[in-house]
Order: structure tokens, then sequence, then C-alpha cells
């Protein structure tokens, strides 16, 4: 299976640079995986879908402003850290841009001196090892110093840091947001619930490398980046029960269904606990919890296109996004949404 066999032309024009202001007002495509049929329809419109006994999971992760802008002691040269995964206490994992200008020793001041961070060790990829000193708590320094990590392709600035994250987050910890759950409002779970829907919460804190590129063209070769995920006792209960009765598992974003495809065992039972995640999923694989898919409009050869893939097939899928394309749906993390029924 070949990168190339998940590539289309995606006009520049079609990504979504900024949040509409109505969160549930995007446009919301259909794909009926059995028949390839397509409807268009608005995110709101995801209730018609919806029926009592279903369960609906979402992953509540929370992005960290986890932007950094500073200088080098020294130099006064500029400096900027992204925040990957806290290892211990003050000592995280980061991406550094420039990172010549960063070797082990090296000390960046953030805020005139309110944040200072020292490289400890440079990893295997390039990434550095930071510790970092301050006074007070770690997480009201950052969310004073700290920007959203945006995506590479979103140029224009945010301006409300809010709606780069779900109105369920709850536990900090991700470098970006599971975006197809960027369209719920707290209205629209609520009149879900009333429909009979189970809600279940996931938590998987989104790496950066949701964003790299698959470089060998024998997609076979490509390594999945890791990411830490929990899933609660309540939550295993809410599926597993769901599951036994009839009722279809819909999993919102890629991340949820990766978590709970990750965390079950030969027979689709989801198992409580914690752990890292290095699951891929492309097509052939054989879904043991999810039933349907939530999800965004995703890039050209990426991994987030092979799992939707690997649910609805390739040649449907490629379809869809074709006719997404001429219809002028948004693209990518700010963009339109999508559900495999």
């Amino acid at each position: 299976m070949k990168k190339s066999d998940f590539y289309f032309e995606l006009p520049q024009e079609l990504i979504a640079q900024d949040p509409l202001e109505d969160r549930a007002s995007s446009r919301l495509l259909v794909l009926d995986r059995a028949t390839g049929e397509i409807e268009h329809k608005t995110f709101r419109d995801i209730k018609e879908y919806l029926r009592s006994g279903d369960c609906l999971v979402l992953n509540n992760t929370k992005v960290i402003p986890a932007r950094l802008l500073g200088e080098k002691e020294g130099t006064g040269g500029h400096v900027e850290v992204l925040l990957l995964k806290r290892i211990d206490g003050n000592l995280w994992e980061t991406l550094v841009r420039p990172g010549k200008k960063c070797r082990v020793g090296a000390r960046v001041s953030f805020g005139g001196g309110i944040l200072i961070g020292e490289v400890v060790d440079t990893l295997d990829e390039g990434n550095r090892l930071i510790r970092f000193e301050y006074e007070g708590i770690f997480e009201e320094v950052l969310d004073k110093l700290g920007e959203m990590p945006l995506p590479p392709y979103i140029t224009h600035k945010l301006k409300d840091r809010n709606r780069y994250q779900t109105v369920y987050a709850k536990y900090e910890g991700s470098a970006a947001a599971p975006t197809a759950g960027l369209h719920f409002t707290k209205e629209l779970l609520k009149e879900i619930e009333e429909i009979g829907v189970n809600i279940a919460y996931v938590t998987l804190h989104v790496g950066l490398g949701t964003f790299r590129p698959v470089k060998e063209d024998d997609i076979l070769k490509h390594h999945m980046h890791s990411e830490y995920y929990e899933i609660t006792d309540e939550t295993a209960e809410i599926i597993n029960r769901t599951k036994k009765s009839g009722g279809r598992i819909i999993c919102v974003g890629t991340t949820s269904c990766r978590t709970i495809e990750s965390a079950c065992d030969d027979e689709g039972n989801v198992q409580p606990g914690s752990g890292n995640t290095e699951i891929f999923i492309y097509p052939g694989y054989n879904f043991k919890v999810l039933d349907n898919l939530i999800t965004n409009f995703h890039l050209p050869e990426s991994t987030l296109v092979m799992l939707v893939s690997a649910l609805a097939g390739r040649e449907k899928v490629l379809n869809a996004y074709n006719e997404a394309i001429r219809e002028r749906y948004r693209f990518f993390s700010f963009g339109d949404a999508m559900f495999i029924k």
C-alpha cells in the first residue's frame, strides 16, 4: 500500500484559517460506508443520525498554551520552544527552533525572566529536554506567557484561545486539539443526551506527531508517534454495556477511535487503565469497538486519511473528499465535519 494511494488535490483556499462564530453551524458531509451515498447537512443535523442506546465517545483532553517565545541568555537571540510532553516535574520534552542555537547548557529566558529554561539533553529526533525554573505554579506561568500551538497550516492569529478547545475539555496535556469535537456546543450535547445517547469520555493527549507527514512511500514502514491515554472504569463500563445491548459506538475524532481500539481485548471489550499507544490504523484493519465516526477533513497522504479509509474504504473516502472540494467545504482543524455511518 503506497502513500500516494491517499493523495488528493486540495485548493489552498479551502484550508480554514478561522473558526466559525457558531461551532455547530459547520457543514456536515454524511457518508454511507456501505453504499458510498453522500448527503450534505449542517452539523446540528448530527442528531438525526443518532438514536437512543448509542454511545458517543469524546476525548476530553485540554490543549495547553504550549508555544513559548523567549530569548537566549547571553546573545538575546529569539528562540521558540514548543512543549511536547512532561517527563517529570519541571522537565519537559520540547521542540526548539532554531535548534542549533540551543545545545546542552543553553539557557532561555521567557517573559523577561519570569520563566527560565535550561537545555539538559538532546534526544534522537532533535527534540530537547528542558528543565524550567520559575516561582509559583507552572500552569499559571504558562497561562500567562504561552500561546496556543496552532497547526502549521493555520497562519491567522487566534483571537480567542478557547476556540481551539472543545467545550468539554478537562485534562491538560495536549499540544493539538481533538478537532472533530470543536463542532459541539454544550446545548447540542444536552439535546443528544435527551435523545437517550450515552456520553463516554476518554483522554488521549494529542502530540504534534499528529501533523508529522508519512515519509515512507510504503506506508507499512511508517513509525507511528506515541501518545498517552486514560480510560476510566465508568467509561469502559458505558462502552461495553452499549455494545452488549446492541447500541452503536460512535467516536468523535480519530483520537477517540485510536484510544478505544488500543484499549480493547480481542473480543472488543474495552479495558480501563492508562498507557501509551502507537496504533496505526490503515485499510485492512478490523475495528473491534468502533461502529461509526465523526471526523474532520484531513491532510492528503496523512495517517488520519488512512484511518478514515480503513473504516469506509479508500475509494469511497477519496470520492467523498473530492465531492467536498467541489462543494467548497472547509478543510482541516477549523473546517467542516464528516459523519461515516
